[in-house]
């Protein structure tokens, strides 16, 4: 359930760490306790796999602290993506565009 949610927001995650912390090969334990609580979040989502982008999500499951970061770290990976892991941002960008075209 959400395997390629999960995906993208460790990459991000691995891309903000990267370049804010100066990591090299594993996540700070900072941004580890973040994927970690963002995967639970994953795992527990009731929408499943027609889970909408965090965005315009209509159900805020984060806690108000973890929802700053996890902006932060959008806000800030989100434009990279493109650069770092195309593929995965292709076919994210596609699942959304057809998950928003069937629910029409």
């Amino acid at each position: 359930m959400n395997e390629g949610e999960k995906v993208m927001i460790e990459k991000m995650i691995s891309i903000y760490c990267r370049k804010r912390h100066n990591t090299t090969d594993a996540l700070c334990t900072d941004c580890a306790q973040l994927l970690a609580y963002a995967s639970r979040r994953l795992d527990k989502c009731h929408f499943g796999e027609d889970k909408p982008v965090c965005k315009v999500c209509p159900i805020h499951c984060y806690e108000p602290e973890m929802r700053r970061r996890i902006r932060e770290v959008m806000r800030f990976a989100g434009p990279r993506m493109m650069l770092v892991y195309p593929l995965y941002t292709i076919k994210h960008f596609y699942k959304e565009h057809k998950r928003k075209k069937t629910k029409r």
